[in-house]
């Protein structure tokens, strides 16, 4: 199907799931996953193919067999073959698919895999999140200054005072905090003590306490032993409807 020189876009090295991308965006998910069935399926039991309907991740695709040596035939085969007047191009995912690690563990594995892929997830949209700070409060034009004869900052008393100088580091909105083992809570209904909170907070992994603040009403901290029990309880219980009216809570990772 292929020729030999398109081999050269294989950049991440052989596991059981294909990563198919430049695939056409305007066809049903489910005609192609269809689509795609048919084809892979020559080369070995495709056990999972996982195609999306949302934006970031369309004219994409992963094809989960049931071991590496039919992932290698299929990536030999069929790298360049066109499907709906476009040339599929693939490469081996970086990652075990959770199909592939349920298969090869148990369900306490997948969990933990599913934990470690949202927290990489998680660190990846705060840097993007800083990234795009910088790039609002550089002005059009500026580079960055001369560290010879840039002016020292003198640090500020006081929390909450934004700087004025377009080279101080970028504030990341808490929704894009990276993971750590305490969250912040809020919203939280004031009647809501210790008690009431570890019986939500208190049933994930490695829970370690819940912390009010003295003289503030609707917000706590919540620590567990790890970075996965706050994943998991974050997760979780993120716009949990709480008190009499269901208010949702806000749950973020503390910021360090």
């Amino acid at each position: 199907m292929a020729s030999a020189d398109v081999q050269s876009g294989v950049s991440q090295p052989p596991n059981s799931t294909v990563y198919v991308r430049n695939l056409e965006e305007r066809i049903k998910i489910d005609d192609l996953k269809e689509a795609l069935t048919e084809i892979f399926s020559e080369y070995g039991t495709v056990i999972d193919l996982v195609a999306k309907r949302n934006l970031k991740a369309k004219g994409q695709a992963f094809v989960v067999f049931e071991d590496v040596e039919a992932a290698e035939r299929a990536i030999r085969e069929v790298q360049g073959f066109e499907l709906f007047d476009k040339p599929m191009l693939l490469d081996y995912a970086k990652t075990k698919s959770d199909a592939t690690v349920q298969r090869e563990g148990n369900e306490e594995d997948l969990e933990l895999h599913k934990r470690r892929r949202l927290a990489e997830k998680e660190r990846k949209q705060a840097h993007q999140a800083a990234e795009d700070q910088k790039k609002l409060k550089r002005p059009a034009g500026a580079t960055a200054p001369d560290a010879a004869t840039a002016r020292p900052i003198k640090a500020t008393r006081g929390a909450g005072l934004k700087s004025s100088n377009p080279g101080a580091g970028a504030v990341v909105p808490e929704e894009y905090l990276p993971p750590n083992k305490i969250l912040f809570v809020q919203n939280l209904p004031e009647d809501y003590d210790v008690d009431g909170l570890t019986a939500i907070f208190g049933r994930f992994e490695g829970f370690r306490e819940v912390r009010l603040v003295p003289g503030r009403k609707g917000i706590a901290f919540v620590e567990y032993e790890a970075e996965a029990g706050a994943i998991s309880a974050k997760e979780s219980t993120a716009g949990m409807g709480l008190g009499p009216e269901s208010k949702p809570i806000k749950v973020v990772y503390q910021r360090q």
